[in-house]
C-alpha cells in the first residue's frame, strides 16, 4: 500500500505505508516519465513512443531506464522486433493509466472554459458504433465544442471491456450481453442483424432465414479485428464450421457492394442495410435468431468521475438515439 507523501502537477512522492523510516529513499515519479511509459506500452516500438512523446529514442530510452532504476526491477523486454512489458511493467502500466486519467480529470474539472466545452475524451468501440453513428454524433457535439478532443478507436468486445475496467479508456460502446462486473451498462438503442445479397441470389427470395441457411455460402467479411467478424466466426465455430470469407471489406458500404454484385452473402446490422439499400440493388433478409438482436449498451466504470466533456457526449449519444427512434407523426 502506497500513501501520497506530496503533489504537484509535474511530480509526486510515494513512500511505502508500512515500516517506513524518515531515513529511506524516497521514489519520485515525473508525470511525464509515466505518460512515456504509457506511450511506450501502447505503441508498437520505442521510436514511434519517443516520436508521441517529442523526444528523441536516445532520450526516451535514457528516461526508461531511469524509472527502471526507480523501481528496482525490469519493466520492458527489449528486441529487434520492439518492446514487450514484463510482468512489473503490466502492473506499472495499470497504475499509470489510473494516475494520469485522474490527473486529466483534476485539468478538466478546473479548465478555464466550461469542463463540458473542453477536455479529451477516449472511446473505446465496436465497429458498428465507428462507422455507422458515432461519426455523426461526435461531429454534432465537436462543432459545438472547439476545445473538446476525442480519441475514438475500433476494439474487440473484450478489449472494451478490459479498456473501461483499467482506464485506458473513459466510455464504450459495445452490443449484445457482455458481462460487466465493475461497471455500469446503459442500453441506448437497438438494432438487429440481418442477411443482404444480390436479388439474383437463391435466398434473396425468402423472407426469413435461419443461422444454418448461411453455413454453406460463402460470406463478405469486415476486415481482421472487427467484432462482427469475429463474433460471426464464433457462431459458426459453434457448429463446428469454420467461416468461409471470399473477401474482407472494410466497411458495411463495400460489403452491401460486394453483395450487391453477387460475390457472396453479408450479415451486417440492419440499420446500415436498409441505408445502403437506398442506393443499391439489395434483398435484406430477417435472420431468425436470438442472438440477431443486437442491444447496445453504453460501459462506464464511474460516470460521476468522468470529466464533464465526457458526460456531456454521453446525454449527445443518448438524445440522438431517442430522436432517431421516436415515432414519427403522418401528416394531417
Amino acid at each position: 500500500m502506497w500513501l501520497i507523501d506530496g503533489c504537484a502537477m509535474s511530480s509526486f512522492k510515494l513512500r511505502p505505508f508500512s515500516r517506513f523510516h524518515p531515513e529511506e529513499r524516497r521514489m519520485h515519479f515525473d508525470l511525464a516519465d509515466l505518460r512515456l511509459f504509457v506511450h511506450v506500452a501502447e505503441a508498437p516500438s520505442l521510436t514511434q513512443a519517443a516520436r508521441h512523446a517529442c523526444l528523441s529514442p536516445a532520450a526516451a530510452s535514457t528516461r526508461i531506464k531511469a524509472l527502471e532504476g526507480q523501481l528496482g526491477c525490469r519493466l520492458l523486454y527489449r528486441d529487434s522486433r520492439g518492446v514487450e512489458l514484463t510482468p512489473a511493467g503490466q502492473r506499472l502500466l495499470h497504475q499509470a493509466r489510473l494516475v494520469l486519467r485522474q490527473v486529466d480529470h483534476l485539468k478538466s474539472e478546473f479548465a478555464a472554459q466550461g469542463a463540458a466545452n473542453a477536455g479529451h475524451i477516449r472511446i473505446f468501440a465496436n465497429t458498428t458504433a465507428v462507422t455507422e453513428f458515432m461519426p455523426e454524433v461526435l461531429a454534432r457535439f465537436l462543432a459545438q465544442r472547439p476545445e473538446v478532443t476525442v480519441d475514438l478507436k475500433e476494439r474487440l468486445t473484450h478489449d472494451i471491456v478490459r479498456g473501461v475496467l483499467d482506464g485506458s479508456t473513459d466510455l464504450g460502446i459495445v452490443a449484445g450481453p457482455v458481462n460487466t462486473p465493475g461497471l455500469k451498462a446503459r442500453h441506448f438503442s437497438t438494432d438487429r442483424l440481418v442477411l443482404v445479397t444480390a436479388p439474383r441470389h437463391e435466398l434473396a427470395r425468402r423472407r426469413h432465414i435461419v443461422f444454418e441457411d448461411l453455413l454453406s455460402f460463402p460470406h463478405i467479411g469486415l476486415h481482421e479485428g472487427s467484432t462482427l467478424l469475429a463474433f460471426l466466426r464464433e457462431r459458426f465455430a459453434a457448429y463446428g464450421i469454420k467461416l468461409t470469407l471470399r473477401i474482407q471489406v472494410s466497411s458495411f458500404e463495400s460489403v452491401c457492394r460486394m453483395a450487391e454484385a453477387n460475390v457472396g452473402i453479408g450479415v451486417i446490422p440492419e440499420s446500415a442495410a436498409r441505408r445502403h439499400q437506398r442506393t443499391m440493388r439489395l434483398r435484406i433478409v430477417e435472420i431468425d435468431e436470438p442472438w440477431a438482436i443486437r442491444e447496445r449498451q453504453l460501459l462506464v466504470r464511474d460516470q460521476n468521475a468522468l470529466p464533464g466533456c465526457a458526460q456531456a457526449l454521453i446525454d449527445e449519444l443518448l438524445a440522438y438515439h431517442t430522436q432517431r427512434q421516436a415515432p414519427r407523426l403522418l401528416p394531417a
